[in-house]
């Protein structure tokens, strides 16, 4: 059956816990065992008899004048199936009367239910259904149909359709009150249409009806091939046998497991999806929520997230947590330099764009009743991110979901550290460790390899250990999408047309920031160079000038800018297995040679491939503190140190021939003293919260976070422990977390 690969993996996380409970008490895994033999068994039914001819309808659902009537004849024609056409061949045929005729006779609400009424006396399979733009509104029938069939929603402009319901002299729907504009009545309509469908169909303007039939075959043999879209370890080695069988994981999988067990990051085995030109002009008038909507769809497979539900989560995440309603906006700096302010969450940075998603997807993708203990290693922002990311999870999910986030206790900023602290809530815990961010990093890493542990927690408190660090593909997936925002609001605001070439500089350390818009291009966006900014710790940026990854006597400084103080990037991992075609075996072999010696060299062809797309430079602390100083004195506007620092190699790389987007990843409230000493402002008082007051009165760009003002009250009285740099004993600490938290 096309479902049984996952259904097998739900049951293979089930029976890690299943020794765990069945040495507590034979009824409860029973119990446990049942539950989530029937979440897999649900699962297989919705997806196993998929087929584009077959027993399931292709149910067409669309705003009036989408085309639904046209499009399903066609399908009709290639598929050599039946067509039904709702308005025709069952409201008239019922009714014995137009259908127009009807709604002036019952009046709108009426309608609906007489609507209703006569699709649920109706039944077929195998058929190519077009349904009435109205039929959504009506949620029993829409189940009867949903039943037995896969909901293609047609996403077809509204300029497209405005015009055609002019062509067609209709000029009025259901639902349509005197003085209510078409326009304005086709926007509200959209609402009941996100719940139903399966699978969406994405028409760029002027699409004809032969495109758009096409695109819903493709869509709907990408719904039922629900085993094509898996996932490999960057250090999976390819069988030389072609029968062989290949390691792959779904995206559910990847999420729940973080890492891969060969110590390898997940990426995907094929290609990324890429939305053509007119796809992406259709975005440009986009909100980030629908923006995001879209480009997520294209990259998660509904039987891991269905669309409905990802609109959920995406709803959610992107709502009224952050302060600015464009979520992610893009500001013109001066000459051809535009910021990317990604600091507008909870917790003022860029980490918040994908940790406010990440829990949720997390959530929805593990077994019921399984308890999970989430590891994060932070250079500053990720900690409270991620605490306050799966402190918005319901009730019933922090109950079996845990996070421990482990920082460097000397190696962030005093307002990062107080964020951290006072971010904990009852499922999450903030941990110091005297040691640096790589320390904590590969410590994390050694114990999720250490089989051994892992297999202890599961047994003996039936607990699995999962990351939401940037190696965990659902927390890097979302940082692609205000990539694409970014340049897609610079062609709104008129500064380029569609397909004009611009240029990113990211402050880079753990790459992953950087590799989201590696995945941008990717999906079609047309990022010409990728600018690496470093700071003092600048391994990046000399590998990728010569090939050499070398940290043989190098000790990582402490500088302005924490959150790219970091000496091993795990997420350059991934572009190297992508520019080296896949090889895990190279992989392999480099960063086992990284881990073991400390340094790896890569062959002349790959740092070719690397410097094709890729400029790296750094920044020193004077540099930093001067861009600052000059900015603010030119603009009016406080860069952060990370921003400063991605603006000094911005001016220093970039040849000003196209547009550069200077990617702002904190507020910079969070970073008072340095901003202070490169202003010049002599401190009096030293609690964070006057701090911040005292920068608020500069009346500069961008305004004060408010919020995080407010939360600057509540943190600096708040416990938090510190342990020393030992492995063995940052295992310890998270036995007696989960001990505390799940037993």
């Amino acid at each position: 059956m096309l479902h049984f690969n996952r259904c097998q993996h739900l049951k293979q996380i089930t029976q890690k816990c299943f020794s765990f409970i069945h040495a507590k008490t034979d009824k409860h895994a029973q119990l446990y065992l049942s539950r989530t033999f029937a979440l897999a068994e649900l699962r297989k039914s919705c997806h196993s008899a998929h087929s584009l001819v077959g027993d399931k309808n292709i149910i067409l659902m669309g705003l009036p004048g989408a085309g639904k009537t046209t499009v399903g004849r066609i399908i009709g024609l290639k598929l050599g199936c039946c067509v039904i056409d709702v308005d025709d061949d069952i409201l008239e045929k019922t009714w014995n009367m137009s259908v127009s005729e009807k709604l002036q006779d019952v009046g709108n609400e009426q309608f609906l239910e007489e609507e209703g009424k006569a699709v649920l006396n109706f039944s077929t399979s195998g058929s190519v259904i077009s349904l009435t733009g109205s039929n959504p509104m009506h949620d029993t029938s829409m189940w009867h149909l949903k039943k037995n069939g896969i909901i293609v929603y047609l996403d077809v402009p509204l300029i497209d359709i405005v015009n055609r319901l002019k062509l067609m002299k209709i000029d009025r729907i259901v639902g349509q009150n005197s003085g209510t504009a078409m326009i304005d009545l086709l926007k509200f309509r959209r609402q009941y249409y996100k719940k139903w469908y399966d699978t969406r169909v994405f028409c760029e303007t002027g699409a004809s009806p032969e495109e758009v039939a096409d695109k819903v075959l493709n869509e709907v043999k990408r719904y039922q091939d629900v085993d094509s879209e898996t996932f490999i370890s960057t250090r999976h080695v390819w069988p030389k046998d072609c029968e062989q069988k290949v390691s792959t994981k779904f995206f559910s999988e990847a999420v729940i497991e973080g890492l891969a067990s060969d110590g390898g990051l997940f990426v995907p085995e094929k290609e990324f999806p890429k939305l053509n030109c007119g796809e992406w002009k259709r975005l440009v008038g986009a909100t980030y929520i629908e923006r995001a909507q879209i480009l997520l769809e294209k990259c998660i497979h509904p039987a891991d997230i269905p669309a409905a539900r990802l609109g959920e989560m995406i709803e959610t995440a992107y709502g009224e947590n952050f302060v600015c309603s464009k979520i992610a906006p893009v500001r013109h700096l001066s000459g051809n330099q535009f910021i990317l302010e990604l600091f507008y969450g909870p917790t003022g940075s860029f980490k918040d764009l994908s940790l406010q998603l990440m829990p949720h997807l997390f959530a929805h993708c593990i077994p019921p009743s399984c308890n999970y203990m989430i590891l994060v290693a932070t250079s500053g922002d990720t900690g409270s991110a991620v605490l306050n990311g799966f402190s918005n999870l319901n009730k019933n999910d922090k109950q079996r979901i845990a996070v421990a986030t482990f920082f460097p206790e000397n190696g962030i900023s005093d307002f990062q550290k107080a964020q951290i602290i006072g971010s904990q809530e009852e499922n999450g815990w903030a941990m110091g460790v005297k040691s640096d961010f790589d320390f904590c990093q590969t410590a994390i890493k050694r114990i999720f390899k250490d089989s051994d542990f892992t297999g202890f927690l599961t047994v003996e408190y039936g607990t699995i250990l999962s990351s939401a660090n940037s190696i965990n593909w659902g927390r890097l997936l979302p940082q692609v999408v205000y990539h694409a925002s970014a340049y897609l609001d610079l062609v709104s605001q008129g500064f380029i047309s569609f397909g004009s070439p611009v240029d990113v500089c990211i402050p880079t350390g753990n790459f992953g920031n950087i590799l989201a818009a590696v995945y941008a291009k990717m999906m079609g966006i047309p990022i010409r160079k990728f600018i690496c900014a470093s700071n003092q710790n600048h391994v990046l940026t000399d590998f990728i000038k010569t090939g050499h990854y070398d940290l043989r006597e190098r000790k990582l400084a402490q500088t302005f800018s924490p959150a790219i103080d970091i000496l091993k990037s795990s997420n350059l991992e991934r572009h190297l297995h992508l520019l080296a075609n896949k090889d895990g075996q190279l992989m392999k072999k480099l960063f086992n040679q990284l881990e073991e010696q400390h340094h790896f060299q890569i062959e002349k062809n790959l740092v070719e491939k690397l410097q094709q797309d890729f400029v790296a430079d750094w920044c020193s602390e004077g540099e930093c503190l001067a861009a600052i100083h000059s900015t603010y004195n030119n603009s009016g506007y406080i860069l952060d140190p990370h921003t400063a620092v991605a603006k000094v190699v911005a001016d220093r790389m970039q040849d000003k021939t196209c547009p550069v987007i200077v990617t702002s990843t904190a507020h910079y409230s969070k970073f008072a003293p340095a901003i202070m000493q490169a202003l010049k402002i002599q401190e009096i008082n030293q609690t964070l919260s006057s701090r911040l007051y005292l920068l608020s009165s500069y009346n500069a760009l961008p305004p004060l976070h408010e919020a995080l003002l407010e939360r600057t009250k509540q943190q600096e009285k708040m416990e938090y422990q510190v342990c020393a740099a030992d492995v063995n004993v940052l295992k310890s600490h998270v036995e007696k977390l989960i001990q505390n938290q799940f037993i």
